[in-house]
């Protein structure tokens, strides 16, 4: 299945679309650790299947649904027989449309959508990604168009989902509430696009219109994380792309990352990735860590 690996570096070989990539897979064969600029969706439609990532064994049932967001570390572990859809997608394809940045922050380190999860957003989702295996099997001349509208609008249930379920403001007349939203996620946009600068929850909570504490507090009930969580993990993903670059300094990396201290980007990378930054440089030049092993 992984057709170019570098290290734990996978290209995905887009053959057939643009972006996209689809395919069933019945392969028993276990993948190594690796990650890749695609977002993975892994959905088993005849027995189970495991993924590892973020330290952590995900055991997937048919008609569940996996969501690997890109640049995450995962290793693949197949059963004897069984079958799973797979479908690697570019997210940067949509990250220019207000609100799919922020949603693919909700999505990491991993976002697994249970058969069974209330609401019908799992039997949605499966309706969404069996017609998109439909369409990117067919020979119709606007397959490609129509591949891509389903999985915009895949997301955008899943985004919409996340924001009916979660009551992002509870003390928020409901005539507020959309322009909450709104703002918040231009808010995290302005942050995904300006994290490498030096970012003060007061600046960002007059860009926004509040004080310092109103926005805090708001912008953890949008996000779930703080401010400060929320713009580390922008900058820590920042940095795991420098890091790739192999005449970039430790030292370097941290700085033009947005941290200021190369013991503090250490600490906070380690706390982030379970391993240092030069760990992480060696395995992307194809040295195993410990926490690529089997599966719990």
């Amino acid at each position: 299945m992984i057709e170019i690996l570098n290290g734990t570096h996978e290209t995905v070989a887009y053959r057939e679309m643009k972006g996209i990539k689809v395919f069933l897979n019945t392969d028993p064969e276990d993948f190594p650790l690796h990650w890749h600029t695609a977002l993975e969706l892994i959905m088993p439609v005849r027995n189970d299947y495991t993924v590892r990532t973020n330290g952590e064994t995900i055991h997937v049932v048919p008609g569940d649904i996996l969501l690997i967001p890109p640049g995450e570390l995962h290793s693949l572990f197949a059963p004897p027989e069984g079958e799973r859809l797979f479908m690697q997608f570019d997210y940067s394809l949509l990250c220019s449309l207000t609100g799919m940045d922020s949603l693919l922050h909700t999505l990491r380190p991993y976002r697994l959508i249970r058969a069974c999860e209330q609401g019908g957003l799992a039997e949605t989702l499966r309706e969404y990604l069996e017609e998109i295996k439909k369409e990117y099997t067919s020979e119709d001349p606007y397959r490609e168009p129509s591949v891509y509208s389903l999985f915009l609008r895949f997301f955008v249930a899943l985004g919409r989902s996340d924001m009916a379920e979660g009551n992002k403001f509870p003390d928020i007349s409901p005539s507020k509430q959309q322009e909450y939203i709104e703002k918040f996620m231009s808010i995290c946009t302005y942050i995904n696009d300006h994290c490498t600068e030096d970012l003060s929850i007061e600046k960002l909570a007059a860009r926004a219109g509040f004080s310092k504490y109103h926005f805090s507090r708001l912008f953890k009930q949008f996000t779930d994380v703080s401010c400060y969580e929320y713009l580390i993990s922008r900058r820590i993903a920042y940095a795991e792309r420098l890091l790739l670059t192999p005449n970039l300094s430790i030292t370097e990396v941290a700085m033009q990352s947005g941290f200021n201290s190369l013991s503090t980007f250490n600490r906070i990378f380690k706390t982030a990735k379970n391993c240092t930054p030069s760990s992480y440089k060696s395995l992307n030049r194809g040295t195993r860590l410990d926490t690529a092993g089997s599966p719990d």
